[in-house]
């Protein structure tokens, strides 16, 4: 079972990187078809099924779906360990059955995971929590199969990138990083310490509560015009934090996707309204 694990983790690093939308740390998208975007899923098993039902992939090839943060949350086994990961191996599946239609993006508990850094949420620290989980499933292999999804979440792309100019990230850089990010990250070989607290990496994914200039530059640096992103929680499933941003969240009960149609320009307020509750999804 461990090697099951290890080589489905290895199978899923591959897919990441031979994906043929992707150039260096973008997913490009075609001017054609549409793309799902997913919040936050943390575990969440019921919105992940309801989310790859919604994309029905297989009977729509030009459609798109992006998955972001499904590590730290959801079930936990009998002492509290985060199970979280078995839900990753299930999206690695979905990943492997359609390589160049689903695509991950990197958030800041991947990032975390991948430096082996704390994380808090709903007052536990994920990482250790997972940790514990993997070691009473894997035991003696569990360093083995620990290594191999640290590697496969380090594969993930850093943001989708859409011809209608539409921005696809798990966040953007905080305020008083904007000036200093460093565009590089998205086309060069990545390094662990771009991970790390104050790495671009690190940057991209934790950035909060941004205010409209910032976002206004960023959208000039990134050649965009509009940006969806996850990270920050939302309690009734998204919100519009701005004239050219909307952030989603899929991991509760009040969560939602949102569906874009690729072959057209949008405003954040017309998107708004094609988002979907995911507890109306049978």
């Amino acid at each position: 079972m461990p090697q099951t694990t290890i080589d489905l983790l290895n199978r899923g690093i591959t897919a990441n990187h031979t994906d043929r939308c992707r150039r260096g740390n973008l997913v490009r998208l075609p001017e054609a078809g549409s793309l799902v975007v997913a919040g936050d899923i943390h575990g969440h098993r019921r919105n992940f099924e309801r989310i790859a039902a919604y994309a029905d992939l297989e009977h729509h090839p030009d459609r798109h779906l992006v998955l972001q943060e499904i590590i730290h949350g959801g079930p936990e086994d009998h002492a509290g360990g985060c199970l979280s990961y078995q839900l990753l191996f299930e999206a690695i599946h979905l990943k492997l059955a359609f390589p160049d239609q689903v695509h991950f993006v990197m958030g800041n508990h991947d990032t975390a995971c991948i430096c082996s850094s704390e994380v808090m949420k709903n007052g536990k620290e994920m990482n250790r929590a997972m940790s514990a989980a993997l070691e009473r499933q894997f035991q003696d292999a569990t360093s083995d199969v620990a290594l191999a999804l640290r590697q496969f979440l380090f594969s993930q792309p850093l943001a989708v990138r859409c011809k209608n100019r539409v921005w696809v990230s798990h966040s953007l850089p905080g305020d008083r990083y904007v000036d200093s990010f460093d565009q590089s990250i998205f086309d060069r070989e990545l390094k662990i310490n771009d991970c790390e607290r104050p790495g671009d990496v690190y940057t991209l994914t934790w950035g909060r509560r941004h205010s409209q200039d910032a976002l206004d530059t960023l959208a000039g640096r990134f050649d965009v015009d509009l940006f969806v992103v996850g990270h920050q929680a939302q309690p009734r499933g998204w919100c519009q934090a701005g004239s050219n941003i909307l952030i989603l969240a899929s991991d509760h009960n009040h969560g939602c996707l949102l569906e874009i149609d690729l072959t057209k320009s949008w405003t954040a307020a017309q998107l708004a309204e094609r988002i979907t509750p995911l507890a109306s999804i049978s």
